[in-house]
């Protein structure tokens, strides 16, 4: 169909009055399309069937429009025209977003159903391709100059915006949705010349991204009193943040911490999952000096640890991962530190080790007791010889953990051998009085392994090789008390000795005494 047939099906031009045919009417000034249709659109948006035919109409429009027509007022010369323009487009842009709107709950303690969003996924279709219908024209990089380069540096945030939050598998999308958010968000990187969407975010040396323009957009809605009206937001918040990378989230730090605090101050554990994320995120690819600039390192230290006293297991688990790489900004690890001749002061890292082993003594739910194992080695390895201070809690640890089963992949034992080798290294002048109760316990675990016939092979060895290769440290550690004891088995059991000792050859592969780690 043609231009002017389309304009006069949207009343935009009348046609003759006679039978007898004319030329076609001259096509209007974009900008009054563009107003006109935006009415339309505003007027049609509670109304889904009325609006979906005037959305395909106007993807229509843009389909059949000549560029030269569409940006007809764009011209580095006329400031004001450009200006009208960039108004006009944005405006027609927000009401064919808002077509697709997602409803609003009613309360920040309510949420929505599925069937609220039921008409949701296919507007989003119409609007989708409408929006790339005009992007098509900048296809190629042909209106990357000047002016239009300026306009779309205008329409990208409430598109990529709009794209993001239907290209997510959610409630209010459908596998037909979300294939025409990504063809939209395809369409808008072509625009632009664009490599990804971190590239769009951020730019590069020579162009600038659209980031601000994005949070321009979304932080009217992430105040404490509205973020949790619109389910989208803070995922569409969360994905924008964690595509961008140092050095370009400092300078918009300001903007983007406080959002992050509100997600992980959350009670619903998927929310503060997010947050957490979101400032892990912020800690990696933030510099140091400005995390410690205005406390800011410490506000997140304290934002964290109590996170510790939560039964969420997941949420440990990020928590930890999070503060092993927060702790180096508040502070030189333990590891690292010169001997002194005076006490050392507690630090952060003793206040979540010690927080950790205090957990794990008393923990009973395997999901929270393989966590805490997984995490203990990396503190372990950070403390280095400070481990000596939390060394009783350590070996309490130890030997709780590795007489308790954990099938099939038997993750907190085989952690807790790593976190024992770990100790033995860091803290090997202390470990020779701990040798003989940390030697009947491995020796224990070994008769256990070779008789479970419901491991798989493959973790029986990891489990051996473990076991050997930290009775091996702790012999070296004690200057050869293992190969005493193993030499006369009489202090310990003659089964063990028999069944695992021999087979496993200890006393052929252990290397004389002495530190050799």
């Amino acid at each position: 169909m043609e231009l002017s047939s389309l304009l006069h099906h949207l009343h935009l031009s009348s046609s003759p009055s006679s039978g007898k045919p004319r030329p076609s009417p001259p096509l209007p000034p974009i900008t009054e399309l563009l107003s006109w249709l935006q009415k339309k659109l505003i007027i049609a948006a509670d109304k889904p069937s009325e609006s979906s035919s005037l959305i395909g109409q106007v993807e229509q429009v843009f389909q059949a429009a000549d560029p030269d027509w569409l940006f007809s007022l764009a011209s580095d010369d006329q400031d004001s025209r450009w200006a009208e323009l960039q108004e006009a487009y944005s405006s027609v842009i927000g009401a064919l977003i808002g077509c697709a709107a997602l409803p609003l709950c009613e309360d920040d303690c309510s949420s929505l159903n599925t069937a609220a969003y039921q008409s949701v996924p296919s507007q989003a279709v119409a609007v989708s391709s409408a929006l790339t219908a005009l992007l098509g024209h900048w296809d190629g990089g042909g209106g990357a100059k000047g002016s239009l380069t300026r306009l779309l540096f205008a329409v990208a945030p409430p598109i990529c915006v709009f794209s993001v939050t239907h290209f997510q598998d959610q409630a209010w999308t459908s596998a037909a949705s979300r294939t025409a958010a990504r063809r939209l968000n395809g369409a808008l990187l072509r625009a632009g010349s664009w490599t990804d969407s971190a590239h769009l975010l951020m730019g590069d040396g020579e162009n600038r991204g659209i980031l601000g323009g994005v949070l321009d957009l979304l932080q009217p809605q992430l105040t404490k009193d509205s973020w949790q009206r619109c389910e989208a937001v803070k995922l569409v918040f969360g994905w924008t943040l964690l595509q961008v990378t140092r050095p370009f989230l400092s300078p918009h730090l300001p903007r983007l911490l406080p959002p992050s605090l509100l997600l992980n101050d959350h009670y619903k554990p998927e929310n503060c999952m997010l947050g957490v994320r979101c400032l892990h995120h912020i800690v990696l690819n933030t510099p140091a000096a400005d995390l410690r600039q205005f406390n800011t390192a410490e506000v997140l230290y304290q934002a964290l640890f109590k996170h510790l006293y939560t039964s969420e297991a997941a949420v440990i688990q990020l928590v930890l991962s999070c503060l092993l790489d927060l702790l180096l900004v508040l502070e030189k690890p333990p590891i690292s530190l010169s001997p002194a001749s005076s006490r050392r002061k507690s630090c952060h890292h003793d206040d979540v080790l010690g927080l950790v082993l205090t957990h794990m003594e008393v923990e009973h739910k395997v999901v929270l007791r393989r966590v805490y194992a997984s995490a203990l080695p990396l503190y372990v390895e950070r403390m280095g010889v400070a481990v000596c201070r939390h060394l009783r809690r350590v070996e309490r640890v130890v030997l709780g953990y590795l007489e308790v089963r954990d099938p099939p992949e038997e993750t907190s034992r085989l952690k807790i051998l790593e976190a024992l080798q770990g100790t033995t290294r860091g803290a090997w002048p202390r470990m020779a009085c701990r040798v003989d109760p940390l030697l009947r316990c491995l020796l224990r675990l070994l008769v256990d392994v070779s008789s479970d016939s419901s491991l798989d092979d493959s973790v029986r060895q990891q489990l051996m090789a473990q076991s050997s290769a930290s009775i091996q440290l702790l012999d070296a550690c004690s200057h050869g008390r293992v190969q005493v004891l193993l030499f006369d088995p009489s202090g310990f059991k003659i089964r063990a000795f028999s069944l695992v000792v021999e087979p496993l050859g200890l006393l052929r592969t252990m290397k004389p005494a002495g530190l050799w780690f």
